[in-house]
């Protein structure tokens, strides 16, 4: 599968400065053929169509380190999930919070309630909800407005931050990644100019040997329509296969890599923090919490043990099942105030680029890891 366009695209760089030098060689200039000086126009004063970036501080900089960071370590994941209210009292309370299902079977929308002033309690409950609603939209104008350390002291309750290895980041936080488009940026067009659509369905960074579970991505700036999300119920795509299919995903193993992400991001001049790494996980995954089986859509390159043929096909049947059901899809439209927390356990999804008049697209993600993926066995 090709990585998708949030995880190739290698944001412009924010400074005027002269970056750093990797120990690899390769600098950390940002996207290839756009000069710093320009950028810096573009997102610090605005262009003669496009406003300055409403969040300066947000902007991404690539010199929050100059040297590669050792491999990821081992850690023991606690899901809060397991310790949530299951009727919701301390996230959803009745006399603040409206909530609205999108579809019947993935997303809801949530208004009325600030992320930053939950209780522990309430982080419980968010865990629990999103791991059974798989996405939710909250209304909240104000966390975008915090303070970028108070943004990652909430997202740390729910595990340890991680670290992308190519993608830049605000000044002085590595934890956060940025989905960056400036503007007057028309680059994205070009994906288009060799493919006839911009879904690229994944999971993220699931090449690592702990990837995320809750997972947080809010609006900072975004064109006035486009730049949709989609999300797709990878729990639902799992049971609406046969039980005899089903039975025999169990056991399998398919190998999730980091490789082609880090190659992509040295092709357009920019970096990668770590040593790129592979991962087996199982085709089929459970929820910690929730107990549910969800078939694991990621970064999947093989199947472990089939030939190449084997598993190119059983990998097209699933990617196309997941693709063509859009009865276990959503789409969450960005507006200001926007924060989208979903279970990356258990969903899989698709930015999609579909806007081209140069209108800046702007997001920051809250990445927690979570345990390594296992699966328990098959039941009907």
């Amino acid at each position: 599968m090709a990585p998708s366009l949030v995880e190739t695209v290698v944001p412009l760089r924010a400074t005027t400065e002269k970056a750093p030098k990797l120990e690899t060689g390769f600098n950390k200039e940002g996207f290839v053929g756009l000069e710093e000086a320009y950028i810096h126009e573009n997102e610090i004063k605005g262009t003669a169509k496009e406003p300055p970036a409403s969040f300066p501080h947000y902007l991404p900089v690539w010199d929050n380190e100059t040297a590669r960071y050792p491999p990821l370590q081992p850690f023991e994941h606690y899901d809060h999930g397991k310790d949530a209210d299951p009727t919701f009292p301390d996230l959803l309370p009745k006399d603040k919070a409206h909530v609205e299902e999108l579809t019947p079977s993935i997303g809801s929308e949530v208004r009325g309630v600030q992320l930053s002033q939950l209780t522990n309690a309430g982080k419980d409950q968010l865990a629990l909800f999103v791991a059974q609603r798989k996405v939710v939209v909250f209304r909240d104008q104000d966390f975008a407005h915090l303070p970028i350390e108070k943004a990652l002291e909430f997202g740390g309750y729910f595990g340890r931050h991680h670290i992308h290895q190519t993608s830049g980041a605000p000044r002085g936080f590595p934890e956060i990644h940025l989905v960056h488009r400036g503007a007057d940026d028309r680059s994205g067009s070009q994906f288009l100019e060799t493919h006839t659509n911009s879904i690229t369905w994944h999971s993220d960074v699931t090449f690592e040997k702990q990837p995320p579970g809750t997972t947080f991505l809010y609006l900072l700036d975004g064109p006035t329509s486009g730049g949709d999300t989609l999300f797709a119920n990878m729990a639902l795509a799992y049971q609406r296969l046969s039980p005899e299919f089903r039975k025999r995903l169990h056991g399998l193993k398919a190998v999730h890599s980091g490789i082609e992400q880090a190659n992509s991001s040295l092709a357009r001049g920019g970096i990668v923090r770590r040593d790129p790494i592979t991962s087996e996980h199982p085709i089929v995954r459970t929820h910690p919490v929730t107990g549910e089986k969800a078939l694991y859509r990621a970064v999947t390159r093989y199947i472990v043990g089939f030939k190449k043929e084997e598993s190119d096909f059983l990998l097209k049947f699933l990617f196309d099942h997941i693709a063509l059901s859009q009865d276990l899809q959503t789409r969450v439209k960005w507006t200001p105030g926007t924060v989208v927390v979903w279970d990356n356990r258990v969903t899989a999804h698709s930015a999609l680029y579909d806007w081209e008049d140069g209108q800046r697209r702007h997001l920051a993600r809250i990445t927690p890891q979570a345990e390594a993926p296992y699966e328990t066995p098959f039941t009907e």
